[in-house]
């Protein structure tokens, strides 16, 4: 029987119910779309379409990684076509 490690929520939801969260970037996305996990309780969230944060859902998971490789091959591109005009 495998013996499990977890560390017990009930002290880190407390703190972050009496003194708020305390949210880090965890991901850059985009430049103006990031992903933040709480310190503590290990609450993620994202910024939505309006720029607010909402909860990380696997839906908005799947949304940012989508949008992580479209900005990535976006800026390679970009990054070629400078490359390319600045050799003439």
């Amino acid at each position: 029987m495998k013996k499990t490690t977890s560390k017990p929520t009930f002290i880190p939801k407390m703190y972050c119910n009496l003194f708020g969260h305390d949210y880090q970037v965890s991901k850059k996305v985009t430049y103006h779309v990031k992903e933040y996990t709480c310190r503590h309780c290990k609450k993620e969230l994202t910024t939505n379409s309006n720029g607010n944060l909402t909860e990380l859902t696997p839906k908005f998971k799947e949304i940012n990684d989508i949008l992580s490789r479209i900005h990535a091959s976006r800026m390679q591109r970009l990054k070629k076509k400078s490359f390319a005009s600045s050799i003439y």
